[in-house]
Formats: structure tokens, C-alpha cells, sequence
């Protein structure tokens, strides 16, 4: 623009329905409409360490088919991103966490297989599954603090 003339054509020729405030837009490749919420919830029931159980980029997939979404594989947080955006009403949440619950409650037999099988793997399994149950006693909180 090399005068006060070309900027008022450019003005001029700006459609604002086009084009959307910084932080409103909606797009496919960002997911931050909770970023704080979803990085929690992701520690909280991502970690295998903190909630008993490893859930995959599969295991994702597969909850988010039963919650009623069909989702293509990506990295598991990229995945676990456009689950909850997916749940970003209470209907899809309360579905998301049916699955995932029903999920962790699949794990948790698997656990109790392994001892029953191997009875000296109880030590191993044990903590597994008292932390996948506080998670799944954990999930109905979310509903009620965020929806």
C-alpha cells in the first residue's frame, strides 16, 4: 500500500462477514474452546499411571463409536481432543462417558482375570484397579462441574 488511498480501497473492499474475531473462530485444527478442561481431564484419565488404565488410539476410536462418533485415527491426544469436542454438549458427554466407563469396567475384569489366573500378579493388578475405580468414580463429577 503505498498511500492513504490504497488502504481506503482495501478497507473498502473488506467483507467482515468473512472474517471472524481473534479467539471466535471455529476451526477444524483447534480445539480451544476448553483447553484448560480438556489437558485435565486428559491427565486425569489418559495417564495410565494416575487412572489404572491404558486406554489406546483403538480404545478411543472405539469409545467414541459407541458415544455415537466416528473418528479416524490420529495421536492419542489429537484423538482425545476431538472426543471432547464432540462432548462439548451434555447428551454427548453423558454418552462419551458412558463408553469410557464401560471401557475401564472391561479393563478392570481383564485385571481380575489376570488374578485369578496368576495370583501372584495381585500386586501388580491391585492398584490398577483401585485406580480405575476412583476414575470411574471420578467420570459422573465431571458432568456435574462443567455441564
Amino acid at each position: 500500500m503505498k498511500d492513504i488511498n490504497d488502504l481506503k480501497r482495501a478497507f473498502e473492499g473488506f467483507d467482515a462477514d468473512k472474517y471472524c474475531a481473534q479467539g471466535t473462530c471455529e476451526s477444524e485444527d483447534e480445539i480451544k474452546d476448553y483447553p484448560s478442561f480438556t489437558d485435565a481431564l486428559y491427565a486425569k484419565i489418559m495417564a495410565p499411571s494416575v487412572s489404572g488404565v491404558y486406554i489406546s488410539r483403538w480404545d478411543i476410536k472405539d469409545i467414541a463409536i459407541t458415544a455415537g462418533e466416528s473418528m479416524a485415527i490420529h495421536p492419542r491426544k489429537r484423538m482425545f481432543e476431538l472426543l471432547m469436542k464432540y462432548a462439548s454438549d451434555r447428551d454427548n458427554m453423558q454418552r462419551v462417558l458412558g463408553a469410557l466407563r464401560a471401557h475401564m469396567e472391561d479393563k478392570i475384569e481383564i485385571y481380575e482375570e489376570f488374578i485369578r489366573r496368576a495370583p501372584t500378579s495381585s500386586a501388580i493388578f491391585e492398584s490398577h484397579i483401585v485406580r480405575a475405580k476412583k476414575t470411574i468414580a471420578f467420570l459422573p463429577k465431571i458432568l456435574e462441574e462443567y455441564f
